[in-house]
């Protein structure tokens, strides 16, 4: 019966993990079309506030510093995305719906991984993100043979390193680790993205952008910052 219920739980968390990642990769991707890799690397880092904030649904308190770290990210939001007529590019929107599907697929991993192996966890997750892949890409584009060869570099990047070893480690560091200390690292992706933006294919933001980049950092940072504890 233990058997049955590990492997039930695995697919069960396979599937879910998958769709999530999946689907926030899509969106991730989807948003990259009009809007700078700096931009959508500090966006996406909104999940390091919103798996604390959700948190509450799961009956975890939400320490004071957490609310402050939201409003500087929300202010960082401003600065980075709303123009001066006020609107907002959709890339931008894609990227913030990527953050809240991110941080579903990070609270997941957090319950599946106490249950189940992180390594089959890993595999059983990508099984499912090549599945749903592969029909949003019959359904939604037209791959063929030329374009696979002209992206063979990035599709192997992406597939074997990005997200095969990345969030493969990503599971095995989530099981008796820190999740503060985790949180913060994975975090570090919005400070890389830019700075690779700016170096590699030279983008520039705005004195303001800078500015809600900055407040992002803060935000982020202060969210996972231990509390004091009472004597």
């Amino acid at each position: 019966a233990s058997v049955t219920r590990s492997r039930k739980d695995l697919l069960l968390g396979g599937f879910w993990c998958g769709l999530t990642l999946g689907l926030a990769s899509f969106l991730q991707q989807k948003g990259l079309d009009t809007t700078s890799p700096g931009k959508a690397g500090f966006i996406t880092a909104l999940y390091i506030v919103l798996v604390p904030i959700f948190g509450i649904f799961l009956k975890k308190r939400v320490p004071k510093a957490v609310w402050v770290s939201v409003l500087l990210a929300v202010t960082g939001l401003y600065c980075l995305c709303i123009t001066e007529s006020f609107t907002i590019a959709p890339g931008d929107l894609c990227v913030m719906l990527c953050a809240f599907v991110f941080t579903a697929q990070i609270l997941l991993v957090d319950h599946f991984v106490t249950v189940v192996d992180g390594v089959e966890l890993s595999c059983c997750q990508f099984f499912f993100v090549t599945a749903f892949s592969l029909i949003g890409s019959l359904l939604f584009e037209h791959p063929t043979w030329v374009g696979l060869t002209m992206a063979a570099g990035a599709i192997l990047y992406a597939g074997l390193l990005s997200s095969g070893v990345g969030y493969t480690l990503q599971i095995l560091a989530q099981k008796g680790s820190n999740p503060t200390v985790i949180s913060l690292l994975l975090s570090l992706e919005s400070v890389f993205a830019t700075i690779s933006g700016a170096a590699i294919l030279g983008d520039r933001l705005s004195g303001r952008e800078y500015f809600g980049c900055a407040l992002m950092l803060a935000a982020v940072v202060l969210a996972q910052l231990p509390g004091r504890k009472k004597a």
